[in-house]
């Protein structure tokens, strides 16, 4: 293995466990103008994403849940990657962040500190994990009326 994918496996690691010890936006938010829920069946993540929407600008985002150490951390990252941004700059974020996680070449961007999670892409299995706060979110700020699923 190389130095360069050794550290950043390393710094995958830490920031998970950061964001799971220590979740960012960890709270519901009772007057919140979006909310939708997360479930992934086969390994029992759940999650509730709720959002602040005024003008098309996503004022304020969190979640609560529980998870393993890959969905908490996902969420965490996401909520503080979203606050602040448009939902359609939310939405493109959501399609690059899948298509990080799921395909073997995704087109390039800058994703900043979400790009600890494409340590996620070598375990197959952990994709769903990242992902469904994602979809939550886009259920969320989309209105839609399903439980986002992974399965």
């Amino acid at each position: 293995m190389s130095d360069q994918h050794s550290d950043l496996r390393e710094l995958y690691q830490e920031v998970i466990f950061d964001h799971n010890r220590n979740p960012r936006n960890f709270h519901a938010m009772p007057d919140a103008s979006h909310t939708a829920d997360g479930h992934n069946p086969l390994c029992g993540d759940q999650l509730t994403v709720y959002a602040i929407v005024k003008d098309g600008l996503i004022e304020r985002v969190s979640f609560v849940g529980h998870g393993c150490a890959i969905s908490t951390a996902s969420a965490s990252l996401m909520t503080e990657a979203v606050k602040g941004k448009t939902v359609q700059e939310a939405e493109d974020l959501f399609r690059d962040m899948h298509a990080m996680l799921t395909e073997a070449q995704p087109e390039a961007r800058d994703f900043g500190k979400l790009e600890v999670l494409s340590g996620v892409r070598e375990f197959p299995a952990r994709v769903k994990c990242a992902t469904l706060a994602w979809h939550t979110l886009h259920n969320a700020i989309t209105r839609a009326r399903d439980t986002a699923r992974t399965e």
